[in-house]
Protein backbone atom coordinates (compact mmCIF):
# COMPACT_ATOMS: atom_id res chain seq x y z
CA UNK A 1 0.00 0.00 0.00
CA UNK A 2 2.72 2.61 0.44
CA UNK A 3 3.21 3.64 -3.23
CA UNK A 4 -0.93 4.45 -2.93
CA UNK A 5 -0.32 6.15 0.45
CA UNK A 6 -1.31 9.45 -0.98
CA UNK A 7 -4.20 8.32 -3.24
CA UNK A 8 -5.41 6.59 -0.03
CA UNK A 9 -5.09 9.38 2.47
CA UNK A 10 -7.45 11.95 -0.07
CA UNK A 11 -10.21 8.66 0.07
CA UNK A 12 -9.73 9.07 4.05
CA UNK A 13 -10.16 12.36 4.33
CA UNK A 14 -13.73 12.96 2.18
CA UNK A 15 -15.39 9.23 2.73
CA UNK A 16 -15.68 8.96 6.51
CA UNK A 17 -18.73 8.44 8.20
CA UNK A 18 -19.62 8.97 12.12
CA UNK A 19 -17.96 5.83 14.04
CA UNK A 20 -20.34 3.06 14.85
CA UNK A 21 -22.85 4.37 12.09
CA UNK A 22 -23.23 0.32 10.59
CA UNK A 23 -22.29 -2.61 11.49
CA UNK A 24 -19.35 -4.25 10.80
CA UNK A 25 -17.61 -7.37 9.78
CA UNK A 26 -13.83 -8.42 9.24
CA UNK A 27 -12.36 -9.07 6.10
CA UNK A 28 -10.56 -12.70 6.15
CA UNK A 29 -10.11 -13.38 2.43
CA UNK A 30 -9.81 -11.60 -1.10
CA UNK A 31 -10.67 -13.76 -4.41
CA UNK A 32 -9.66 -11.41 -6.70
CA UNK A 33 -9.36 -7.39 -7.37
CA UNK A 34 -12.87 -6.64 -6.52
CA UNK A 35 -14.11 -9.52 -4.43
CA UNK A 36 -13.72 -10.33 -0.99
CA UNK A 37 -14.84 -12.60 1.99
CA UNK A 38 -16.16 -11.64 5.35
CA UNK A 39 -15.94 -13.40 8.30
CA UNK A 40 -19.24 -14.43 8.26
CA UNK A 41 -18.43 -16.55 5.16
CA UNK A 42 -20.22 -14.21 2.84
CA UNK A 43 -18.49 -12.96 -0.74
CA UNK A 44 -18.62 -9.00 -1.15
CA UNK A 45 -18.66 -8.08 -5.03
CA UNK A 46 -17.42 -4.24 -5.05
CA UNK A 47 -20.76 -2.52 -6.15
CA UNK A 48 -19.53 -0.07 -9.21
CA UNK A 49 -16.15 -1.08 -10.39
CA UNK A 50 -14.83 -3.74 -12.48
CA UNK A 51 -11.11 -4.77 -11.52
CA UNK A 52 -8.42 -6.06 -14.07
CA UNK A 53 -8.75 -10.12 -14.06
CA UNK A 54 -8.01 -13.37 -16.30
CA UNK A 55 -10.61 -13.50 -18.95
CA UNK A 56 -13.31 -16.58 -18.47
CA UNK A 57 -11.16 -20.44 -17.87
CA UNK A 58 -7.91 -19.28 -17.53
CA UNK A 59 -5.90 -21.12 -14.93
CA UNK A 60 -3.33 -20.75 -12.51
CA UNK A 61 -1.17 -23.91 -14.17
CA UNK A 62 -2.22 -22.51 -18.37
CA UNK A 63 1.20 -20.59 -18.23
CA UNK A 64 0.19 -16.85 -18.53
CA UNK A 65 0.52 -14.66 -16.21
CA UNK A 66 -1.87 -11.42 -15.51
CA UNK A 67 -0.01 -8.43 -13.58
CA UNK A 68 -2.84 -6.27 -13.48
CA UNK A 69 -4.95 -8.69 -11.88
CA UNK A 70 -2.58 -9.59 -9.45
CA UNK A 71 -1.61 -5.82 -8.56
CA UNK A 72 -5.80 -4.79 -8.23
CA UNK A 73 -5.72 -7.78 -5.84
CA UNK A 74 -2.82 -7.41 -4.01
CA UNK A 75 -4.08 -3.44 -3.62
CA UNK A 76 -7.38 -4.97 -1.91
CA UNK A 77 -5.81 -7.38 0.33
CA UNK A 78 -3.37 -4.17 1.57
CA UNK A 79 -6.35 -2.21 1.89
CA UNK A 80 -8.45 -4.63 3.73
CA UNK A 81 -7.53 -8.67 4.40
CA UNK A 82 -7.90 -8.15 8.50
CA UNK A 83 -9.83 -5.04 8.43
CA UNK A 84 -13.43 -4.35 9.86
CA UNK A 85 -15.59 -2.84 6.89
CA UNK A 86 -19.20 -1.88 7.02
CA UNK A 87 -21.64 -1.54 3.96
CA UNK A 88 -21.77 2.24 2.59
CA UNK A 89 -25.24 3.18 1.37
CA UNK A 90 -27.06 0.50 -0.16
CA UNK A 91 -26.54 -3.62 -0.65
CA UNK A 92 -28.12 -6.22 -2.83
CA UNK A 93 -27.92 -9.48 -3.49
CA UNK A 94 -26.41 -10.77 -6.39
CA UNK A 95 -27.14 -13.52 -9.30
CA UNK A 96 -24.51 -15.18 -7.59
CA UNK A 97 -25.73 -14.88 -4.03
CA UNK A 98 -22.52 -12.17 -3.42
CA UNK A 99 -23.74 -9.49 -1.80
CA UNK A 100 -23.14 -6.24 -3.66
CA UNK A 101 -22.22 -3.32 -2.21
CA UNK A 102 -20.14 -0.23 -1.11
CA UNK A 103 -17.71 -1.04 1.86
CA UNK A 104 -15.73 1.23 4.00
CA UNK A 105 -12.92 0.42 5.82
CA UNK A 106 -13.27 0.65 10.07
CA UNK A 107 -10.94 3.91 9.62
CA UNK A 108 -13.39 5.69 6.95
CA UNK A 109 -11.72 4.40 3.83
CA UNK A 110 -13.97 4.06 0.99
CA UNK A 111 -12.76 0.86 -1.07
CA UNK A 112 -14.00 1.46 -4.34
CA UNK A 113 -12.77 5.43 -4.39
CA UNK A 114 -9.14 3.80 -3.39
CA UNK A 115 -8.99 1.14 -5.73
CA UNK A 116 -10.10 3.84 -8.98
CA UNK A 117 -8.20 5.97 -7.77
CA UNK A 118 -5.21 3.86 -7.58
CA UNK A 119 -5.98 3.25 -11.74
CA UNK A 120 -6.28 -0.52 -10.26
CA UNK A 121 -9.94 -0.96 -11.66
CA UNK A 122 -12.65 1.18 -13.44
CA UNK A 123 -16.02 2.32 -13.37
CA UNK A 124 -19.10 -0.48 -13.47
CA UNK A 125 -22.45 0.47 -12.75
CA UNK A 126 -25.52 -1.05 -12.98
CA UNK A 127 -29.02 -0.27 -13.25
CA UNK A 128 -29.83 -1.65 -9.98
CA UNK A 129 -26.21 -0.44 -8.19
CA UNK A 130 -25.69 2.94 -9.39
CA UNK A 131 -24.59 5.22 -6.36
CA UNK A 132 -21.65 7.05 -5.73
CA UNK A 133 -21.24 6.93 -9.49
CA UNK A 134 -20.30 10.59 -9.39
CA UNK A 135 -17.60 10.03 -7.49
CA UNK A 136 -15.99 7.05 -8.86
CA UNK A 137 -16.27 8.67 -11.89
CA UNK A 138 -13.86 11.35 -10.41
CA UNK A 139 -11.55 9.10 -9.47
CA UNK A 140 -11.24 7.23 -11.92
CA UNK A 141 -10.73 10.38 -14.45
CA UNK A 142 -7.49 11.20 -12.08
CA UNK A 143 -6.23 8.24 -12.20
CA UNK A 144 -6.61 8.38 -16.13
CA UNK A 145 -4.55 11.66 -16.41
CA UNK A 146 -2.21 10.22 -14.18
CA UNK A 147 -1.66 7.52 -16.43
CA UNK A 148 -1.95 5.24 -12.96
CA UNK A 149 -2.39 1.28 -12.75
CA UNK A 150 -4.59 0.22 -16.25
CA UNK A 151 -4.44 3.62 -17.42
CA UNK A 152 -1.01 2.64 -18.78
CA UNK A 153 -1.95 -0.60 -20.37
CA UNK A 154 -3.63 -0.15 -24.35
CA UNK A 155 -5.78 -3.39 -23.00
CA UNK A 156 -8.29 -0.71 -20.85
CA UNK A 157 -7.44 2.58 -23.14
CA UNK A 158 -10.22 4.67 -24.01
CA UNK A 159 -11.58 3.72 -27.42
CA UNK A 160 -12.56 6.09 -30.36
CA UNK A 161 -16.39 5.89 -31.63
CA UNK A 162 -14.13 7.14 -35.09
CA UNK A 163 -12.92 3.78 -35.39
CA UNK A 164 -15.50 1.03 -35.49
CA UNK A 165 -13.56 -1.76 -37.19
CA UNK A 166 -11.31 -1.33 -34.41
CA UNK A 167 -13.60 -1.37 -31.59
CA UNK A 168 -15.55 -4.75 -33.69
CA UNK A 169 -12.65 -6.57 -32.94
CA UNK A 170 -13.11 -5.37 -28.84
CA UNK A 171 -17.15 -7.68 -29.08
CA UNK A 172 -18.62 -9.31 -25.97
CA UNK A 173 -15.97 -6.89 -23.74
CA UNK A 174 -16.33 -4.37 -21.21
CA UNK A 175 -14.96 -1.33 -23.04
CA UNK A 176 -15.01 2.42 -22.70
CA UNK A 177 -15.87 4.44 -25.98
CA UNK A 178 -15.45 8.32 -26.69
CA UNK A 179 -17.02 10.85 -29.75
CA UNK A 180 -19.12 12.98 -31.08
CA UNK A 181 -22.76 12.17 -31.54
CA UNK A 182 -23.56 13.46 -34.71
CA UNK A 183 -27.38 11.82 -34.71
CA UNK A 184 -30.08 11.18 -32.21
CA UNK A 185 -33.32 9.30 -33.27
CA UNK A 186 -36.17 8.73 -31.10
CA UNK A 187 -39.06 6.36 -31.86
CA UNK A 188 -40.97 3.73 -30.14
CA UNK A 189 -39.95 4.74 -26.81
CA UNK A 190 -36.65 3.91 -27.66
CA UNK A 191 -33.45 6.24 -28.84
CA UNK A 192 -30.22 5.37 -31.11
CA UNK A 193 -26.94 7.82 -30.61
CA UNK A 194 -24.84 7.37 -33.97
CA UNK A 195 -21.81 8.51 -33.77
CA UNK A 196 -21.13 8.03 -37.54
CA UNK A 197 -23.17 8.78 -40.89
CA UNK A 198 -24.03 4.64 -41.74
CA UNK A 199 -25.27 3.29 -38.66
CA UNK A 200 -25.32 -0.04 -40.42
CA UNK A 201 -21.54 -0.21 -39.92
CA UNK A 202 -20.60 2.92 -37.84
CA UNK A 203 -20.94 3.24 -33.65
CA UNK A 204 -24.42 3.11 -32.20
CA UNK A 205 -25.58 3.37 -28.39
CA UNK A 206 -29.04 2.10 -28.01
CA UNK A 207 -31.50 3.20 -24.74
CA UNK A 208 -34.29 0.95 -24.64
CA UNK A 209 -37.35 1.59 -23.32
CA UNK A 210 -35.72 0.95 -19.36
CA UNK A 211 -32.91 2.92 -20.13
CA UNK A 212 -35.28 5.77 -21.58
CA UNK A 213 -37.58 5.79 -18.60
CA UNK A 214 -34.07 5.68 -16.29
CA UNK A 215 -33.35 8.89 -17.97
CA UNK A 216 -36.56 10.78 -17.71
CA UNK A 217 -35.95 10.52 -14.34
CA UNK A 218 -32.62 11.57 -14.06
CA UNK A 219 -34.22 15.04 -16.05
CA UNK A 220 -31.89 13.99 -19.32
CA UNK A 221 -33.13 13.67 -22.85
CA UNK A 222 -31.54 11.55 -25.60
CA UNK A 223 -31.61 14.25 -27.77
CA UNK A 224 -29.49 16.66 -25.62
CA UNK A 225 -26.50 14.46 -26.60
CA UNK A 226 -26.90 15.50 -30.25
CA UNK A 227 -23.53 17.24 -31.42
CA UNK A 228 -21.93 16.32 -28.50
CA UNK A 229 -19.12 14.73 -26.98
CA UNK A 230 -19.40 11.69 -24.88
CA UNK A 231 -17.48 8.90 -23.05
CA UNK A 232 -19.53 5.51 -22.85
CA UNK A 233 -19.30 2.24 -21.29
CA UNK A 234 -20.69 -0.78 -21.54
CA UNK A 235 -20.46 -4.35 -23.10
CA UNK A 236 -19.48 -4.37 -27.19
CA UNK A 237 -21.84 -5.96 -29.12
CA UNK A 238 -22.22 -6.50 -33.00
CA UNK A 239 -25.32 -5.43 -34.67
CA UNK A 240 -24.62 -3.80 -37.98
CA UNK A 241 -21.82 -1.56 -36.53
CA UNK A 242 -20.60 -2.24 -33.08
CA UNK A 243 -23.18 -1.50 -30.45
CA UNK A 244 -23.52 -0.63 -26.50
CA UNK A 245 -26.63 -1.04 -25.09
CA UNK A 246 -27.02 1.76 -22.03
CA UNK A 247 -29.58 0.79 -19.00
CA UNK A 248 -29.33 3.67 -17.41
CA UNK A 249 -28.06 7.36 -17.15
CA UNK A 250 -24.67 6.89 -15.24
CA UNK A 251 -23.00 5.20 -18.61
CA UNK A 252 -23.11 8.05 -20.44
CA UNK A 253 -21.06 11.12 -19.47
CA UNK A 254 -20.90 14.24 -20.81
CA UNK A 255 -17.32 15.88 -22.14
CA UNK A 256 -18.02 19.36 -23.38
CA UNK A 257 -20.72 22.19 -23.43
CA UNK A 258 -23.26 21.76 -26.44
CA UNK A 259 -21.86 22.30 -30.05
CA UNK A 260 -23.61 23.21 -33.28
CA UNK A 261 -25.34 20.11 -34.41
CA UNK A 262 -23.13 18.74 -37.29
CA UNK A 263 -24.32 19.86 -40.99
CA UNK A 264 -25.31 16.90 -42.53
CA UNK A 265 -28.81 15.66 -44.05
CA UNK A 266 -30.80 13.52 -41.69
CA UNK A 267 -31.60 10.21 -42.50
CA UNK A 268 -34.92 9.39 -43.83
CA UNK A 269 -36.49 6.20 -42.49
CA UNK A 270 -38.65 5.23 -39.03
CA UNK A 271 -36.00 3.68 -36.23
CA UNK A 272 -38.78 0.53 -36.81
CA UNK A 273 -37.29 -0.47 -40.22
CA UNK A 274 -33.50 0.06 -38.33
CA UNK A 275 -34.95 -2.63 -35.65
CA UNK A 276 -35.41 -4.83 -38.62
CA UNK A 277 -32.28 -4.56 -39.88
CA UNK A 278 -30.32 -5.03 -36.45
CA UNK A 279 -32.70 -7.87 -36.28
CA UNK A 280 -30.89 -9.38 -39.59
CA UNK A 281 -27.09 -8.37 -38.79
CA UNK A 282 -27.00 -9.87 -35.40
Amino acid sequence: MRPLAAAFAFWLAVAALPAGAAPSWRVVAVVDGDTLVLEDGRQVRLAGIEAPRPPAGAGPGDGRSWPLAEAAATALADLALGRQVSVRGEAITDRHGRLLAHLQRDDGLWLQGALLTAGLARVHTRPDSRGLAAGMLAAEEAARQAGRGLWRSRAYEVRWASEPEELARHRDSFQIVEGRVLHVQKSGGEAYLDFGEDWRTDVTVHLGRAAMRAAAEAGIDPLSFEGRRVRVRGWIGLRNGPVVEVTHPEQIERLEPPAPPPRTVRRAGPPPGRRDADAEGD
